[in-house]
């Protein structure tokens, strides 16, 4: 084996500047040069120890003291077997140490013949302090095809759905099936492009693929784009509280009053306070993991109840009903049963711009895909594709459905959160109330299920490096829900925060960081390949639009600021 004096390569200790012109060393992860100059023939990852011995069930070998080569294991060319890293089909066009899958890169190099390095995290020695350790670190996936499926659709399903209804009521159905399979396709992509770049990568955490290809500007980049997606789920989350449960109070007390007790703002306190932060304090999820599935099965409930009142309503609606709920782009003049109940393909009016990032929002998942993907079963980036087909398939007709038969239902005068529009027509309604007080029920213990990745990068950001503390961990929680609280009670609609999030971080998280990712560290393409041109025109197609929308987005919220002020003063 050659290698130039003086230099080191430990590519699985989080080390990016591999040398792909090299035909030998190249395949030889973790070694690093001794004086003596020992040949370590085809093994990866060695360590030296007095016991003088050879590890041979996985790549982690200890160097003897007597510097004899380790020429034991028997590899194919351009094929080798990580059983315990839970690999069993690896993309044999990758020649280097990217190839390999299931692993999860560390910035910090690991001392190796004696060598001391300050920078030595307890992940790495971990690594290397011996074989129990590792196989708890590295075991293989244990998910099901099926069972990564379901979790992937929980992944993908939220409060998105509420809004399709809305945005095909402000883009006619044509268009809407057009953006929405444009979305899907998009989105798709991304998951392909998410996967080579971990494979090529070599890491499975979203955030460290944005370390290793753009340092700390790329992890802040992702960890941002995550913590506001979250964070824009949970806020949708506290809007659906803030309409549906005074409904579900009304009902119960057959009160039609304005008591404090049927105020939106006053409930979100209230469920806040006194359910979501006790919850949110435990130190870890335990059984709110499984609130997910409640939450999809909550959803299909609820489609199911959609396309059942289709054809309960009656069509044209109540003029009381058309008068209060119709959108305010739309004249409310022509209210005939021509123009009410026949649907329109292609409409297009100051609302439509929102129909892409409530789109982007509702298939938002990415940052889930590369831990499902270690979880899988017999993983391999083909078989973690066809998982992501089948979900984000599945998702579309659910949300085409959803889409359609609320659009067909309510027409022009659907709201921004479909569940809520029913109520202008059931002063009570026993099925509803079902699917208001499930769904209330789900999306109150999905919000500690959210915060949780964000008061854990929070605390990383401004205290990596210190331990457990009660103070900080209580100060962060509070601090998290009462911002939360206080968008929810001064926004508007639950429209901005579809449209907002889904412009800015769903755009990110979809369309410029995989992109991105994928062009700086896939360095076995060249750039004048299909597969890179292709992905800087999925870049460039995610800046696009997420400027466009953001500006039409913010120009909208100014024009509705002034004719709020106008109506207000009596103009």
């Amino acid at each position: 084996m050659n290698k130039a004096p003086g230099k080191t390569k430990m590519s699985y200790f989080g080390t990016s500047d591999v040398d792909n012109s090299s035909a030998n060393s190249n395949e030889y992860e973790g070694y690093q040069e001794s004086p003596n100059k020992t040949h370590i023939n085809e093994c990866t990852g060695y360590q030296e120890s007095p016991n003088k011995t050879a590890i041979n069930e996985y790549y982690a070998y200890q160097e003897c003291p007597n510097k004899t080569p380790i020429n034991r294991m028997n590899k194919a060319p351009g094929k080798t077997e990580m059983s315990h890293f839970g690999t069993s089909d690896v993309d044999n066009s990758s020649t280097n140490s990217n190839e390999y899958e299931g692993f999860q890169e560390s910035p910090t190099k690991t001392p190796i013949n004696g060598l001391q390095y300050v920078d030595v995290d307890a992940e790495s020695q971990n690594f290397l302090s011996g074989k129990k350790k590792y196989e708890n670190e590295y075991s293989p996936g244990s998910a099901s095809f099926g069972m990564s499926v379901f979790n992937l659709g929980n992944a993908i399903m939220g409060s998105g759905i509420l809004g399709l209804s809305y945005a095909m009521a402000n883009t006619g159905i044509a268009l809407f099936v057009i953006l929405l399979v444009a979305v899907l396709i998009f989105s798709l992509y991304s998951v392909h492009l998410l996967l080579k770049t971990a494979n090529e990568g070599g890491s499975m955490v979203y955030e460290q693929l944005g370390y290793k290809a753009f340092g700390i500007p790329g992890k802040l980049a992702a960890s941002c784009s995550i913590t506001m997606q979250n964070f824009g789920a949970m806020a949708s989350y506290l809007f659906i509280v803030k309409y549906e449960l005074p409904i579900v109070i009304k009902s119960f007390l057959d009160a039609n009053d304005n008591s404090w007790y049927t105020n939106g703002d006053y409930l979100v306190l209230i469920v806040t306070v006194a359910i979501i932060l006790p919850l949110s304090l435990l130190k870890n999820l335990g059984y709110l993991g499984y609130t997910s599935g409640f939450s999809l099965l909550c959803m299909v409930f609820f489609l199911i109840v959609v396309i059942y009142k289709k054809f309960q309503i009656p069509c044209p609606l109540p003029e009381t009903f058309i008068n209060i709920t119709v959108n305010s782009s739309v004249s409310q003049t022509n209210t005939t049963e021509d123009n009410c109940c026949k649907p329109k393909y292609f409409v297009f009016n100051s609302q439509t711009v929102y129909a892409v990032p409530i789109l982007t929002f509702a298939f938002v998942c990415h940052p889930a895909i590369l831990p499902m993907y270690q979880e899988l079963k017999d993983r391999s980036r083909k078989k973690m594709q066809n998982v992501a087909n089948v979900s984000f398939v599945g998702m579309f007709v659910m949300y085409l459905l959803a889409a359609l038969f609320g659009y067909l239902t309510f027409n022009e005068a659907v709201e921004s959160e479909l569940l809520h529009t029913y109520s202008r027509v059931y002063s009570f309604d026993m099925v509803l109330l079902v699917v208001r007080f499930a769904v209330l029920v789900a999306v109150t213990l999905t919000v500690p299920v959210v915060l949780f990745p964000i008061r854990t990068s929070v605390n990383h950001l401004i205290c990596a490096s210190k331990g457990f503390s009660w103070p900080r961990h209580i100060c962060i929680t509070v601090g998290l829900l009462v911002c939360v609280n206080i968008m929810v009670i001064f926004v508007p609609s639950i429209r901005d925060i579809f449209g907002f999030i889904g412009a800015s971080a769903a755009a990110m998280l979809i369309f410029i960081l995989p992109s991105a990712f994928y062009i700086k560290l896939v360095q076995k393409e060249s750039m004048k390949s299909f597969q890179k041109i292709a992905a800087l025109l999925f870049l460039i197609t995610g800046i696009i639009v997420m400027i466009v929308c953001m500006t039409l987005i913010i120009l909208d919220w100014i024009h509705n600021a002034g004719v709020s002020e106008d109506t207000g003063s009596g103009h």
